[in-house]
């Protein structure tokens, strides 16, 4: 028996949410998508019951990315999803799993087993949490309730994110990203409140600051955060604007011209989410092996890897660590990057939009190169000379941006500022050629919805 053949009855018995049979219009794309976005932050403030107060995030440095909130229900956020997708990528990139993706059933298979291995990502994580101390119950026998709470919230992610992929505007997995990275950016700014460790002193950057300016000590340091925030948004929208066109014309009508951009960051920002995800691991089975009495991947103490692989790979989240552990940023640096090219690549072949699969639908919207006789192989002979190149140099720079973004101690963090600007530089342009499209009803058919 196969591996479709096994895995299919147990497809059968997931939920799934419907397909749309029909066209979603713009506005119920942007209701299903405003409803979702309310959910989600409801259930952030949604506290678990039975958590001690001594638990401890060790996961604080990627708490944005991951689109989690400590101590609540979605305390998982989107580690399960994003854990699920990274193992599938890397079977089906190494040939382990042999899928064609362009195939509609080798599709839905993988999307099977990526929801599967989800659902397997959240019980595995709520319960290493649990026992590891990471979120201590305030007695024993509250553990199975506490894993529980945290395996429904993380089931619940898993749902909102199909229904937003479905009848919404972009992904739940992006959404809920720049939802909380903008959270934690207006209220890393703006808080008034007095912090824990100096009473008194505003928590909020812009409030800190004019305190110390009343207090005749300007703190200029505060500012740096904001100016970090800048700096990326203003990179990050300059790089997505960034393109290859090739020049295309309509074979079936004479004089018909046009381009086919090949954007610098060609694999989006799947790349530092997958990244961010597999130091996220590294992380919690340096947990389980320390919780065992194995420190293989290092120790953690107080929630922060002290020595070890877990070390090297924990985010510097401040420029002083150039000076006090440049080796630390120099292997953290290289791996980061490293990883975002990799996933990169992957993400290209899966998703796609690799020279092969572009060719083909091209030449089968009947559109052809000046010059080139319209054949598949002359697309991908074209196609081929700048994808590869720019999949890498793309991954490699939103790597490399998301790792300076992370010293500088950006608000919502550097990695999580660089996702949230380029999701939603993505989620506007989806909404505005939505728009468009329900404007002119005949731009429908010639954008190939």
């Amino acid at each position: 028996m196969s591996l479709k053949e096994m895995l299919q009855p147990i497809f059968s018995l997931i939920p799934q949410v419907k397909s749309p049979t029909y066209r979603v219009p713009f506005k119920e794309k942007l209701k299903w998508t405003g409803v979702i976005l309310i959910l989600y932050f409801l259930l952030t403030v949604v506290p678990l019951f039975g958590l001690s107060s001594t638990s401890v995030d060790y996961f604080s440095q990627l708490r944005a990315v991951m689109a989690g909130s400590f101590g609540s229900i979605v305390t998982l956020g989107i580690g399960p999803i994003v854990s699920a997708s990274i193992i599938l990528q890397l079977l089906v990139g190494g040939k382990i799993l042999n899928l064609d993706l362009s195939k509609p059933e080798d599709k839905a298979f993988f999307q099977g087993t990526q929801k599967v291995l989800a659902l397997i990502f959240t019980l595995f994580e709520a319960a290493v949490l649990v026992f590891t101390g990471a979120l201590a119950p305030s007695s024993p026998e509250l553990s199975w309730i506490l894993i529980l709470q945290i395996t429904i919230g993380g089931i619940l992610i898993i749902f909102l994110d199909e229904v937003v992929s479905k009848w919404g505007f972009g992904s739940g997995v992006g959404l809920f990203i720049a939802a909380g990275v903008a959270q934690a950016i207006v209220v890393g700014s703006f808080n008034p409140l007095s912090s824990p460790t100096s009473p008194g002193v505003p928590a909020g950057a812009i409030p800190g600051f004019l305190y110390s300016l009343t207090s005749g000590q300007p703190n200029f340091d505060l500012l740096i955060p904001i100016l970090a925030v800048i700096v990326v948004f203003m990179v990050v929208v300059y790089a997505e604007s960034m393109r290859v066109e090739i020049p295309l014309s309509y074979g079936g009508v004479k004089g018909a011209r046009g381009k086919y951009p090949l954007k610098f960051i060609y694999a989006s920002n799947m790349p530092v989410i997958l990244t961010s995800a597999l130091l996220l691991n590294v992380q919690l089975f340096a947990t389980i092996f320390q919780k065992i009495g194995y420190p293989i991947l290092g120790t953690i103490s107080n929630g922060r890897a002290v020595s070890g692989i877990a070390y090297y790979l924990s985010t510097p989240t401040s420029y002083t660590v150039i000076f006090t552990d440049p080796l630390k940023v120099l292997i953290y640096g290289v791996v980061f990057i490293a990883s975002c090219i990799l996933f990169a690549v992957l993400w290209v072949e899966l998703s796609g939009i690799g020279p092969k699969q572009v060719s083909k639908q091209l030449h089968g919207m009947g559109m052809q190169i000046p010059g080139f006789r319209s054949s598949k192989g002359h697309f991908e002979k074209i196609l081929k000379k700048y994808i590869p190149a720019i999949t890498v140099l793309g991954g490699a720079f939103v790597g490399l941006l998301a790792f300076g973004a992370d010293l500088t101690g950006a608000l919502g963090g550097g990695t999580g500022v660089l996702l949230t600007v380029g999701i939603v530089y993505k989620l506007y342009e989806e909404i505005a050629q939505e728009q468009l499209m329900d404007m002119h009803p005949m731009l429908r058919k010639f954008l190939g919805d």
